[in-house]
């Protein structure tokens, strides 16, 4: 492993986190697949084992670890053979937890972050909408400000932990006349009246539940409100970035779980008298596919480093993901292909691996926003910059 990120004790973590993820939880990946439901008992395991508090601050029972740590504990959820799984640990760690601990009021974090650091509170973040997709800004749901309360009305969708989760963070329009100047963040519990859910069915991710919820004259304390009025847009935008490097970090890591289950298997298939790995056109493209990985995960390490340096990597990271979710579908491609009619059977793990991969692209910003986003910064010298604290 590279040491310019990681050190022993990073290494050491490494290690006591796969034991974890063999013990506890892939002996009931298959089922999670098949059900579309993650039990209960798992999330509390990984509270225990304080896996949700990685990034989080002491005082609400975090570890306020380097960030290279969130680093392994994503690469090592890539090599499960459940993207889905995976998608549901992280979006609440990662996602939900994020705005709970940067936006959140004291209050707020002493009843939600410390819950959802121990695991016994699921989170999910709602901004992506059924006629929005990548578009924030058009965000059609509102908050009214009516007394002592906040009224949301609006819908969201393709949203992880959607079901099952016990609080929501929602975005909504408190002034829809400014657009994107006119969004706010809220936090809401699963049981507020006015709330419905709907499973949505999947290609892939198919362990985690994906919804589309609706909110119906849902009344809000106004202290669930995050952060301020109106500066909803910026927070969002500033995690983005987070978001999708965690997209990029997952696909090299689940590009680099493909390629070495496709080595293996070559090594021991046999075809004209000689394993496959000793043909010369596949060994070829095992180099090209090996060197792609390598470098998507380079850049990868060092735009974490940056961040963890206080840098606001927003074009890095958009970067990351395009190229990196680029990256993984092509080499899963190939890897299935190597595997030959195998390839395509259920009981080997390229073919979830390859539907799960394909949400890359997707999720967090499509490739063709990325792309635009990438160029008004190259061509139009376009600035992001960090929300004000």
């Amino acid at each position: 492993m590279n040491s310019m990120y990681f050190t022993e004790e990073h290494e050491l973590f490494r290690k006591s986190f796969q034991d974890f993820l063999q013990k506890e939880v892939v002996p009931h990946i298959d089922k999670w697949e098949k059900s579309g439901t993650i039990e209960r008992f798992i999330w509390a395991k990984f509270g225990e084992m304080g896996y949700f508090g990685l990034n989080q601050p002491e005082k609400y029972g975090g570890l306020d670890l380097d960030l290279f740590y969130t680093v392994i504990f994503l690469e090592e959820l890539q090599k499960i053979d459940s993207g889905g799984f995976a998608a549901a640990m992280w979006a609440h760690a990662y996602l939900a937890m994020t705005h709970v601990k940067t936006e959140g009021s004291d209050a707020i974090k002493e009843k939600y972050l410390s819950a959802s650091i121990d695991g016994e509170k699921i989170g999910c973040l709602c901004i992506t909408e059924p006629f929005g997709g990548s578009d924030v800004a058009g965000m059609r749901t509102t908050a009214e400000k009516k007394g002592d309360k906040f009224v949301i009305n609006g819908s969201k969708t393709f949203i992880t932990n959607g079901v099952y989760s016990d609080y929501l963070v929602v975005a909504a329009k408190t002034s829809p006349e400014k657009r994107n100047k006119g969004m706010s963040i809220f936090i809401i519990d699963r049981d507020t009246p006015g709330i419905s859910a709907g499973k949505l069915d999947k290609l892939g991710w198919r362990a985690s539940d994906t919804a589309e919820i609706a909110f119906d004259n849902v009344e809000i304390p106004a202290e669930n409100l995050m952060g301020e009025v109106d500066k909803g847009f910026s927070y969002i935008m500033q995690h983005f970035a987070m978001e999708r490097l965690i997209m990029g970090i997952n696909a090299h890591a689940r590009a680099d779980y493909a390629l070495n289950y496709t080595l293996n298997y070559m090594s021991e298939r046999e075809a004209f008298g000689k394993t496959i790995d000793k043909f010369q056109a596949l060994r070829h493209s095992v180099a090209d596919m090996a060197s792609e990985i390598e470098m998507c995960r380079e850049f990868n390490y060092s735009v974490a480093k940056r961040m963890e340096d206080g840098i606001y990597v927003v074009k890095e990271a958009s970067m990351s993901k395009l190229l990196s979710t680029k990256m993984a579908d092509k080499v899963i491609y190939d890897c299935l292909q190597m595997l030959g009619g195998y390839g395509y059977m259920e009981d080997y793990p390229l073919a979830r691996l390859y539907r799960d991969s394909r949400l890359g692209p997707i999720g967090g910003g499509t490739s063709e926003i990325l792309r635009e986003i990438i160029a008004k910064m190259i061509i139009d010298k376009k600035e992001y910059k960090p929300a004000a604290n």
